[in-house]
């Protein structure tokens, strides 16, 4: 009796053990296969989120072989129309050879300033380029590559001008262009406001006047001044005194990060290869180029 009792307890206590093996090797896979299905939604999730940092924006350059590149086409020395009716410039010749090195062609397409940011986010052109400064009002709007020049607000004089610094300035008549950026800066700086301002439709007309002694300075951004003085072989003489740097980039949709990564490190290599500094050379006799 005591014999089967024994054997009895000994067979319960082996199929308990049998039913807790079981029970936790169940467990173990149903555990790891959790598991598995928890890694692969991770992967799932990493993927997804891979895809949508992708925006398309140099694909679809690539794809359609082309930039198109929005411009006021009035502004010398950086884009303008020549007198063969072709769009020149500086920024152009920097453009074509961002293109030539991505293999698709430039368009160069000129827009109303006004409605550059309709125009761009629109899809009308694919990036604007064209002396356009560093602000927070185009940040703002846009996507903003890293600067690749400076430019200054200057005063001009003839080499035969007494005048040799700003506050020299003071009752004198001073040339601006209508409606320019700089005009409004110099109404509202406090020289501009001590001199007499003579407005003229372009930076040439007020350059022709200072050369004629009908004003006695030009206020003007030192790009057109740099450009004026290669291109004309005439003397002027830039004053020390600037009343405003700034830098000059290039406008992107603000979703259009590959496209604008891309150009930035084309132009690092154009950098790293002089051909920045030849093209800078050509159109103002010196070396402006901030990329580093």
């Amino acid at each position: 009796m005591d014999r089967n009792v024994t054997l009895m307890r000994r067979f319960f206590v082996f199929l308990t053990l049998c039913v807790l093996c079981l029970v936790t090797g169940c467990g173990d896979g149903k555990g790891g296969q959790a598991g598995n299905d928890a890694v692969q939604k991770e992967g799932t999730d990493e993927e997804a989120a891979d895809d949508s940092d992708k925006d398309g924006s140099l694909d679809k350059i690539l794809d359609e072989h082309q930039l198109i590149l929005g411009l006021d086409a009035s502004f010398k020395p950086m884009g303008y129309t020549n007198e063969n009716d072709e769009i020149v410039g500086f920024d152009i010749d920097v453009a074509e050879e961002v293109c030539s090195r991505l293999g698709v062609d430039l368009v160069k397409s000129p827009i109303e300033w006004g409605t550059k940011e309709k125009d761009l986010n629109s899809g009308k052109i694919d990036c604007i380029w064209n002396g356009m400064p560093v602000s927070d009002s185009n940040r703002e709007q846009m996507l903003l590559s890293e600067p690749y020049m400076k430019n200054s607000l200057v005063f001009v004089v003839t080499s035969a001008s007494i005048i040799a610094e700003k506050k020299d300035l003071k009752g004198k008549h001073i040339a601006v262009q209508e409606g320019s950026a700089a005009q409004k800066i110099l109404k509202k700086s406090k020289i501009g406001k001590k001199a007499h301002i003579v407005s003229f439709a372009a930076n040439t007309e007020a350059l022709q006047q200072l050369d004629n002694n009908q004003v006695d300075a030009v206020f003007l951004d030192s790009v057109v001044i740099d450009y004026e003085m290669l291109s004309s072989g005439k003397e002027y003489v830039i004053l020390p005194d600037v009343l405003r740097e700034e830098e000059y980039a290039i406008g992107f949709r603000k979703e259009d990060q590959a496209l604008c990564d891309k150009v930035e490190e084309i132009l690092h290599e154009m950098k790293e290869d002089e051909t920045l500094s030849e093209i800078s050379m050509k159109w103002f006799g010196k070396d402006v180029i901030t990329v580093k």
